[in-house]
């Protein structure tokens, strides 16, 4: 199995009102995303994915969506407050906690593997979030048929 990473960094602020504690608060974080690509077979080309593509469309993405914005939930009732006074959030489904920030994240890179040139068999296996230095989480594919590709 060969592998290979990318990152990068932004910073949104959310907030997680259903759960107790100093996190019902809106709050920002200096989040990292380390998005890993795993291919059984470099025979085509020797890589598993040009790092140049995966690392400008994830960030474009990221950049476009989340940096300098909020993640709020859809039943969050700051969501349309925020956004009729012109500020950038991003609604998910759910609550954006980190561990659902990892997995939104994996569903991004696989829509934006699929579309590149790729090694066969290639497939996000892992991506690591973190929002702060010492609190993350990471989403892994429970099998390949269910893996981000």
């Amino acid at each position: 199995m060969h592998l290979v990473t990318v990152r990068h960094n932004f910073e949104t602020a959310h907030r997680l009102p259903h759960l107790p504690g100093k996190c019902t608060s809106l709050h920002g974080h200096s989040w990292w995303a380390e998005v890993t690509v795993a291919a059984p077979d470099l025979s085509r080309g020797g890589l598993v994915v040009e790092f140049g593509a995966l690392k400008k469309e994830f960030r474009a993405w990221v950049d476009q969506h989340l940096d300098h914005g909020a993640m709020l939930g859809a039943q969050d009732a700051l969501l349309p407050i925020l956004r009729a006074h012109g500020s950038k959030v991003y609604e998910v489904t759910g609550w954006p906690t980190v561990e659902a920030t990892a997995e939104l994240l994996a569903h991004v890179a696989g829509d934006i593997l699929f579309d590149l040139e790729r090694a066969p068999g290639a497939y996000i296996s892992r991506v690591h979030v973190t929002e702060t230095h010492v609190n993350g989480a990471t989403w892994e594919p429970t099998d390949l048929a269910g893996a981000a590709s």
